[in-house]
């Protein structure tokens, strides 16, 4: 695997650094401030193509890969780590899925519209009693002849309240754990749809998360994304890719921890001479450093291996469970360097440190993708998505 970036790849990743920069930076302590998230920065987002890596030209795709997609994710996470979920809400989620498993007709009419950004995406599965055990979800949809009624909830859904379109995994055969969950490309304008914004998380403030209730949903038999009881197959696939998209945030944060944590160092005096000339501080720097390169090293080889469509599932699990690891010590490491103004709002360092907390949950818990990597590494598991 090479490790040098190409001439187009390097352009764009300064275009993604200057977006996030002069569209997102200047409205970082607003938003986080009214925990709001911006249509417009959404909306610039699409306009650049941030929604269309790894999806085929003749739907809008941006003639590029995976890769590329991680080097937008991973300046765009850099400066606010809330906007690293719009690629998977767009892109490596509804759009690449049903690139993969809907009809013609479906990819025709749903995929541009989830690149070109008309359509806010979701995806949803887990719910208040089941998060890693997609298996025993309880939210169900009934056959009714010409349509499912669909009757549960959702929770911790992002983008819950401001989507248009998404997939939603539900049952569709109550006692046949996964051999019983299909795949809706979801519509939320249906009747019988009740969402509600969930304020009281610890971080990603400027990012929508959501509860959704159905109540006796008539959705119609088209919205199924590929066969019916078949849907448990395209979620594992769908999170495969989603999961990449989630450990390059974490590059992007890990390294803003890290710039953030060599600047005061060498800025911040005691005793006479810069607090990084001190060996403990040197450690700390040191440290992050070490795990900030590793975690992305670990995230380009997964990329570079889907990019080329090789087995990547264990790959994949292990970015994104040594990005939780290397990022949540990242962002502790960058409080203590900051002392008592690593507490205050004067810093980022709080910010980083609430962000931080996700990546041990999203996409995967850190159990679950230990649980992964062992088991495909012991032979147990044959994982070769």
């Amino acid at each position: 695997m090479d490790f040098a970036l190409t001439e187009e790849q390097r352009m764009l990743r300064d275009m993604a650094k200057n977006f996030a920069e002069t569209e997102i930076a200047p409205y970082v302590e607003e938003d986080e401030e009214h925990h709001h998230w911006r249509k417009e920065i959404f909306d610039k987002m699409a306009e650049l193509g941030f929604f269309g890596f790894s999806i085929n030209e003749e739907f809008g795709g941006n003639g590029m890969g995976f890769l590329e997609g991680v080097l937008a994710i991973e300046e765009v996470s850099k400066v606010h780590t809330s906007w690293r979920m719009a690629f998977n809400m767009q892109d490596w989620g509804p759009a690449l899925t049903i690139q993969k498993f809907g009809t013609a007709e479906q990819k025709k009419k749903y995929i541009p519209k989830f690149v070109s950004g008309e359509y806010v995406g979701s995806f949803a599965m887990t719910e208040p009693d089941f998060g890693s055990d997609v298996a025993g979800m309880k939210c169900r949809a009934e056959d009714r002849g010409d349509h499912y009624q669909l009757n549960g909830s959702k929770m911790f859904i992002t983008n819950g309240t401001v989507c248009d379109q998404g997939l939603l995994y539900v049952k569709t055969d109550k006692d046949a754990g996964a051999k019983g969950i299909t795949c809706f490309i979801m519509d939320y304008s249906l009747p019988g749809i009740t969402r509600k914004r969930m304020l009281d998380k610890v971080g990603l403030w400027a990012s929508d998360t959501g509860e959704l209730a159905f109540e006796d949903v008539k959705v119609p038999k088209e919205l199924v994304l590929g066969e019916v009881n078949k849907g448990f197959a395209i979620c594992m696939t769908q999170l495969n890719a989603t999961r990449l998209g989630c450990a390059a945030g974490a590059v992007g944060l890990s390294a803003a921890c890290l710039e953030a944590s060599i600047q005061y160092a060498t800025e911040r005096s005691q005793f006479g001479k810069p607090i990084g000339k001190y060996q403990m501080i040197q450690q700390q720097i040191a440290e992050m450093k070490m795990e900030h390169e590793a975690l992305a090293a670990l995230v380009y080889k997964a990329a570079w291996l889907k990019d080329h469509n090789l087995p990547n599932v264990m790959e994949t699990s292990m970015a994104k469970l040594f990005s939780a690891k290397a990022v949540v010590h990242a962002a502790n490491e960058c409080m203590k360097l900051h002392g008592s103004y690593g507490y205050s709002n004067e810093y980022p360092c709080g910010r980083f440190l609430r962000d931080c907390k996700q990546f041990e949950t999203l996409e995967g818990t850190s159990n679950m993708h230990t649980m992964i990597v062992a088991n495909t590494a012991l032979g147990y598991s044959q994982n070769r998505v």
